[in-house]
Formats: C-alpha cells, sequence, structure tokens
C-alpha cells in the first residue's frame, strides 16, 4: 500500500504489523494519527471549535478491553445523545471523526465503540462469533452511557451505519422503548447480490466455518472500490490503517449472512422514529430492503432519502456537495425530532 508522504520507516511498520490483536492495533493507530488528520478529505477539512474529546478503554461484563470515544460541545448544554454503531471492517474513529465533530459542534453528545475485534478493542481482528453477542456488548456500554445523571433526561438516538444499521436495529429490538429514534445510513438489512457467494458455495462455507470459524477463507471482494464513487476517496479509505481490510472470516460471515435474514424477517417490529438513507446505486446493501423497512416498520414517525446514483458510502465516498448533503439531512432530521421531544 503507498501512502502518500508518508516516512518509509513507518510505511515499513505499519505494514510488516500483525493486526490480528489489539496491542499491535493500538501501536499502528498511535503512530499514524497524525498522518491520517492531513487527508484532503470533506470530512477532515471541517473545522468545529468548541468541541472536546475524550478516549477510553474500559473492560466489559465480558472481560474485553472496549475502545469507545466520545464528542461533547465545549461551550453549551448537551440537547441530545446520538450512540453511533460503525460498519464492518470500519472503527469508531478515522472518517467519523468528521461526523461526530459536526454534530458535536450543533449541541449533540456522540458517544461511539469500537466492537470487540475491530478497531483498538480487544478481540482477534474481524472476528464475530456471535453477532447478538456483539448487539448485547454495543447495549451494554450504552446503557452505562445513558445511566450517568448528567444525560438521563436527555433524547437518545441510534446512529447506524452499513452493518452498523443491523446493530441499531438488533438493539433497538432487544430494548424496544429504549431510544428516542434512530438514523440508518445504508443499513446492512440485506447484503447485495454482488456480494453473497453462490448457492452452492455458500452451503460449503456453512460447513467449513462449524470446523474452522476463524479462517480467512471467503472470497474477497474489494469493498471500497464497490463502495465509494470517488476514485480519489476510495484511496483516502486505506489510511484508516486499523480497519479490517482481509478476506471474511467463516464464522463473521455466517453470522452476518444470518443477521440480515433475521432482519429481513423483522421489519414489522421496528417501531421507533425512523430516518433511512441510502445510496440507489448501492452494490454492498440492497436498497430495496431500506424501502421495505420504510413500508413495513411499524412507526408512524418515518422518513427515507434515495439519493440518485449514490454508492454505499455515502459519507466517505461521494462527491463533496453530497457528503454535506447527506450530513445536512441528517442534522435536519435529529433537530426536528429533538424539538418535538422538549
Amino acid at each position: 500500500m503507498k501512502w502518500e508522504g508518508l516516512d518509509e520507516e513507518l510505511a515499513k511498520m505499519i505494514s510488516l504489523a500483525n493486526l490480528d490483536y489489539a496491542p499491535e492495533r493500538r501501536r499502528v493507530r498511535e503512530a499514524f494519527k497524525d498522518v491520517q488528520l492531513q487527508i484532503d478529505h470533506p470530512l477532515f477539512r471541517m473545522h468545529h471549535s468548541g468541541v472536546k474529546t475524550e478516549e477510553s478503554i474500559e473492560v466489559n461484563s465480558k472481560g474485553f478491553g472496549i475502545f469507545s470515544k466520545s464528542w461533547l460541545p465545549r461551550n453549551s448544554p448537551v440537547k441530545a445523545l446520538v450512540c453511533f454503531c460503525h460498519g464492518y471492517g470500519d472503527t469508531c474513529t478515522f472518517f467519523f471523526e468528521g461526523i461526530a465533530k459536526k454534530l458535536a459542534a450543533s449541541g449533540y453528545g456522540v458517544f461511539a465503540l469500537d466492537y470487540p475485534g475491530y478497531g483498538l478493542s480487544d478481540g482477534l481482528h474481524g472476528y464475530i462469533p456471535s453477532f447478538d453477542s456483539l448487539v448485547d456488548d454495543v447495549v451494554e456500554h450504552f446503557s452505562k452511557v445513558k445511566e450517568n445523571p448528567k444525560y438521563q433526561r436527555l433524547p437518545t438516538f441510534l446512529f447506524g451505519q452499513s452493518m452498523g444499521g443491523a446493530v441499531a436495529l438488533k438493539a433497538h429490538f432487544k430494548q424496544p422503548h429504549a431510544w428516542d429514534g434512530a438514523v440508518l445510513v445504508a443499513p446492512m438489512c440485506k447484503m447485495g447480490e454482488n456480494v453473497v457467494p453462490p448457492w452452492p458455495f455458500l452451503q460449503f462455507l456453512l460447513c467449513i466455518s462449524r470446523l474452522f470459524p476463524q479462517m480467512k477463507l471467503v472470497p474477497p471482494k474489494d469493498i471500497a472500490e464497490m463502495g465509494f464513487k470517488e476514485v480519489r476517496k476510495r484511496e483516502q479509505a486505506s489510511y484508516n490503517v486499523i480497519a479490517y481490510k482481509d478476506k471474511p472470516r467463516l464464522k463473521t460471515a455466517c453470522e452476518l449472512l444470518k443477521t440480515t435474514q433475521e432482519i429481513e424477517c423483522q421489519l414489522e417490529e421496528v417501531s421507533l422514529p425512523l430516518l433511512i438513507l441510502h445510496g440507489e446505486a448501492d452494490v454492498l446493501t440492497d436498497c430495496s430492503v431500506s424501502r421495505a423497512l420504510y413500508e413495513k416498520a411499524s412507526s408512524s414517525d418515518k422518513e427515507i432519502l434515495i439519493y440518485k446514483d449514490a454508492f454505499h458510502s455515502l459519507l466517505e465516498g461521494e462527491p463533496d456537495e453530497t457528503i454535506s448533503l447527506v450530513l445536512d439531512d441528517i442534522l435536519s432530521w435529529l433537530d426536528r425530532h429533538c424539538a418535538k421531544l422538549e
């Protein structure tokens, strides 16, 4: 991998790093984070004063060290909490930093975590032995945030992107009355046909995943190429050096497929206020199922925005004006719903 303007010694250190476990991922991120801030991407170019951030690693009830980060307005009261669930292979830092800072500068308290096995949290990189267990970890973390006396009376919103959309929906199913709304960006309610292996090979993978759950055997797809519309921004995604970019692990792939099948059968159970945003040209997650979610969700307060010709990564890989539009649409929806709850 070539990184523009990167010191050769640092590039070599990163290319030789074994990112399977958290200590090495943390070392690499620490060495690389200043380089990331210099990327010429709209999410990094935005400057929002008056935002304070905090990072921590805390051991959860299962013994995993979970990395989390918060972004809060420095000079104004927090008007609502936004709890972010990141996508497959992604982290709660990097591109999301720009999104979180914009929300925090607008008065929101933004909280996020890396799932076990992702980013800076403990666990084998990219390994999801149980999607429901992962959701339990997310619910545990955000419940602690919401229990803070400073935030107990504030509205709370879920914000899920791609696989994080599935995490957010599963969290809602586990806690049907715990949230005041959800923002779902290209939610993983069903995988695109270009991502799912042919049926015979899929059955083979399901069988051997029981014997070799951690094995990386699923045929790789260039997720960045399929998800990012602009080539330059697709290349910039490589600067998230601790993102999981290898072949999916067998058990992970099976858990993701099972989860989408479950969610597709539970769309009527979605009862909270809902904003769905999806790119019309998304081939990673199925836009038609986002439409079905909008139609079938039992919520009386729901909205769907489909962006013509847009790909999967609405907030990272589109032209600058589309990224700005999507951010403004999200912020406008949050502001309207906060006003309703006052």
